[in-house]
């Protein structure tokens, strides 16, 4: 008689156990469109705030959903799937099934297509445009290599970039955005965009309508503690490699035939 395997050894993977569930599937899902609050989540889903409150909570405890009090009503709390976490955790039950299923899981960073009518054109948005939306903008462009348009701007502009904005993009990008001037939203009204991409709570209340598609990142203002020191910085460079891991994410969905659908006159 072969040896029968104990019950932990032929268990489903976490990443398998977690996203299996109905709802939970439903939350994922609905969080890889952009960051909600819970009574976001209720209304999108359908269901109960206290069942959606706990399953977010399963969710998080195991690393595919992540929470951030939100800089604008600081009674809520902003919901965020981590994209990165999820596909570590997808090739790791995919090698659990068996080796060859095993597949690199860092960010993707697909180039765009080449043959387009029309090319993509994505706006950040922020409060004070002078670094979350900025560092959004470059670093697109950056993965882009010109093939999309990418702006930002700011719904209250500080007069300059944040030093360590710029400094950031050119010590762990290589992307100079000294000179570079700040942007009032009104100074883009009557453009349109595909994707509208607000990086700020307070900018996503008060953000006009430029287009059919909009999305928000609750990223941490890394300007909030101060304009100088070392670990000022370290909250810039966070901040920078939180905006470029969702940019990475970003581009295949730019690379989608719905898009270049949506993107059509």
């Amino acid at each position: 008689m072969g040896h029968r395997p104990s019950d932990a050894a032929v268990a489903p993977p976490e990443f398998l156990r977690l996203a299996a569930h109905p709802l939970r599937w439903r939350l994922l899902t609905e969080l890889a469109d952009g960051d909600y609050r819970v009574r976001e989540l209720v209304e999108r889903v359908g269901e109960p705030q206290n069942l959606v409150s706990y399953h977010l909570r399963l969710l998080r405890d195991g690393g595919l959903v992540t929470a951030r009090r939100s800089s604008f009503d600081g009674r809520d709390s902003y919901y965020h799937l981590d994209l990165a976490h999820c596909a570590e955790a997808l090739a790791a039950a995919g090698a659990a099934l068996h080796p060859a299923l095993g597949q690199d899981a860092s960010p993707p960073s697909r180039p765009l297509a080449r043959a387009r009518s029309h090319r993509v054109a994505v706006l950040f948005v922020c409060t004070g445009n002078s670094a979350r939306s900025p560092i959004a903008e470059a670093l697109l462009r950056h993965h882009a290599a010109g093939r999309v348009t990418a702006a930002s701007a700011g719904t209250s502009p500080k007069p300059r970039l944040h030093p360590h904005a710029v400094r950031v993009l050119r010590e762990s990008f290589g992307i100079d955005l000294a000179g570079r001037r700040t942007q009032h939203v009104d100074d883009l009204a009557g453009r349109r965009f595909d994707h509208v991409i607000t990086l700020c709570d307070k900018a996503r209340e008060v953000c006009p309508e430029f287009g059919p598609r909009r999305v928000h990142w609750s990223v941490a203002d890394p300007g909030a503690a101060g304009d100088t020191g070392q670990a000022d910085y370290a909250a810039f460079q966070r901040a920078a490699a939180d905006i470029d891991t969702r940019i990475r994410h970003l581009m295949p969905v730019l690379n989608t035939s719905e898009t270049v659908a949506r993107s059509e006159p």
